[in-house]
Parts: structure tokens; sequence; C-alpha cells
């Protein structure tokens, strides 16, 4: 299955509807993330931009799943983009230890 990073660009300014959505949002991205659609979730720490790594079957499935995001309505650009290559750390196997 094809990997997509989403680039969100969040409002310039959070008002009280906004930051009353933000624990179902949260806790739709963890559910996304116990089913493997997410991967990767950042916030930048001027809370201006937000970075998604996940999985889907093209672009428009991976919009459609950004589009149920309870924050949606306050994004001011979501950009999608497939990747080439995805590797990280965290999906690499432990490291053995013989101790």
């Amino acid at each position: 299955m094809p990997t997509f990073v989403v680039t969100l660009r969040l409002p310039d300014a959070y008002d009280e509807d906004f930051i009353a959505l933000i624990p179902s949002h949260r806790a739709f991205i963890n559910h996304l993330l116990a089913e493997k659609v997410v991967e990767v979730y950042a916030i930048s720490s001027d809370r201006s931009r937000g970075w998604v790594t996940m999985n889907g079957d093209d672009a428009a499935a991976v919009q459609a799943v950004v589009e149920q995001f309870p924050l949606f309505r306050y994004l001011r650009g979501v950009e999608i983009d497939e990747l080439f290559i995805f590797d990280s750390a965290a999906s690499r196997f432990p490291r053995i230890s013989l101790n």
C-alpha cells in the first residue's frame, strides 16, 4: 500500500470551537494510529503546520480520510504527496540485547 505525507496548514488563531474539537480530533488520530492508517502525526512547535504520514490506496483515499478529521474545516490548506521511500527507526525490528 502506498504511503503519503500530508502537510496541514493550521489557522493563525484558535477560537473556542476549534479548541473544543481537539479531544475528538486526537481520539480520531489515535484510532487511525492503532489501525495503521496513520504512521506518524506531528505538529510544529509554533502550531502553524502539521504533518501526517498515512497509508492509503491513492491520494483520493487519503484525502477522504483527512476530510474526516474533526478539525478539517479549520485547516487553511492540505497538501498530499506520495512517498517513494519511507523509512523510520520505529518501523524497524528492536535491537536485540543479549543481557
